[in-house]
């Protein structure tokens, strides 16, 4: 029997929750930061280097354990962009696109067929 632990998964999702804002936010943050592990692994002796090893000292090998570990950790992080700095900046590039684009045509013109045989 084992001592000191109610859960089969470590960190317990109670800890894993109170890094996070939702239970997607975990979900989206660990499977994301799962993904970028698992390239790392992928792309070791390729000497790429673009992207983060794990962060934490883990005895498992399964990328979402060492995402979720990392969390826990407070290693692996969001941050959510503010909603109104979002709308200033898209509505400055659609600006700057209706700027400098030509007008969108609906309909080709019709081409000339060149000369009539007659």
């Amino acid at each position: 029997m084992a001592v000191g632990r109610n859960t089969l998964m470590d960190p317990p999702i109670e800890q894993l929750l109170d890094k996070v804002d939702s239970k997607f936010t975990l979900v989206a943050l660990g499977a994301a930061r799962a993904r970028q592990v698992n390239s790392y692994y992928n792309s070791l002796g390729e000497g790429l280097g673009r992207v983060v090893p794990p962060q934490v000292t883990s005895v498992s090998g399964k990328p979402l354990s060492i995402a979720f570990e990392e969390i826990a950790a407070g290693k692996a992080t969001y941050s959510r962009p503010d909603p109104n700095e979002v709308a200033a900046e898209e509505a400055v590039a659609e600006v700057e696109a209706a700027e400098g684009e030509p007008p969108v045509l609906l309909e080709a013109p019709a081409e000339d067929e060149g000369p009539a045989a007659g």
